[in-house]
């Protein structure tokens, strides 16, 4: 990268509403251009081809489960985009659904959870957490907004777990961060969520003023931690080449796109 031209980072959205957040900013003070790729369109796999030398890769949340690539085949096009991605150690970041997309791109199964987490939880970085961006998250209550789960990829590090999900964090070298979490979740998106997804908030047993109240309570000091924690990620990537400490090669497979025989009625992972 020239000295003079400034990183881009390539953020893929996969709903209007789930949007780039707090993060935006973070990424403009550190001098990234911000380019947009949406799922929805119908050039997506296209536009992917077009942005595949991007220095950073964002891919953000979805009501959809990626389990759900026969209903939804930008999931199938995406994890195979991420897969070329990965193979080539090239910083990539993921939240929520983007860091399950990450990890079926990995090789691991994404399933339905044992639980849907709505609301701010505490989520405990690791060991080797601790030394990684994650620590910043610590004894902060962030944003969960979700009811799926999968299997740790192999050659990855978990950096954070919580009471009902075992990996709510991971990594590899200094390119790849996913959290189950929502880091990037500001209030105003956080009322826009509990609004669209209402039915699913209530039919988890999840009383919406109580969520707002918790919003007042957490949500400014998620996001200043979330600031910190994407800062520090960023500043400790090189952006000239892969890691050499990074996820091995061996672990970047070519499985085909997950599918679910049954799938949930109404999916609002994010």
């Amino acid at each position: 990268m020239s000295a003079e031209a400034s990183p881009t980072a390539v953020v893929v959205r996969h709903e209007p509403m789930v949007a780039l957040g707090n993060f935006g900013p973070v990424l403009r003070e550190r001098g990234y251009r911000i380019v947009f790729v949406d799922a929805w369109s119908p050039t997506f796999a296209a536009d992917l081809a077009a942005v595949a030398d991007a220095e950073l890769l964002v891919v953000l949340g979805s009501a959809r489960g990626v389990y759900e690539a026969h209903e939804h085949p930008f999931i199938g096009t995406e994890i195979a985009f991420v897969r070329d991605r990965l193979a080539s150690e090239r910083p990539t970041l993921g939240v929520c659904f983007g860091a399950q997309l990450i990890a079926a791109a990995l090789g691991s199964e994404v399933r339905r959870g044992g639980s849907v987490e709505v609301g701010y939880r505490d989520v405990r970085p690791t060991d080797a957490g601790l030394d990684s961006p994650v620590r910043h998250i610590l004894e902060v209550p962030v944003a969960e907004w979700h009811g799926d789960t999968f299997d740790l990829p192999e050659g990855v590090t978990r950096l954070a777990s919580s009471t009902a999900y075992e990996n709510e964090a991971y990594g590899a070298g200094d390119w790849l961060l996913a959290v189950q979490f929502h880091p990037e979740l500001t209030d105003a998106m956080h009322e826009e969520w509990l609004v669209a997804d209402a039915p699913y908030v209530e039919r988890a047993g999840y009383d919406a003023e109580a969520l707002r109240a918790d919003r007042e309570r957490f949500g400014a000091g998620m996001q200043a931690a979330s600031a910190r924690m994407l800062g520090a990620y960023l500043d400790g990537l090189s952006l000239d080449g892969p890691s050499l400490d990074g996820l091995s090669r061996k672990n970047v497979v070519s499985s085909s796109p997950q599918a679910s025989a049954s799938t949930p009625a109404t999916t609002s992972t994010r």
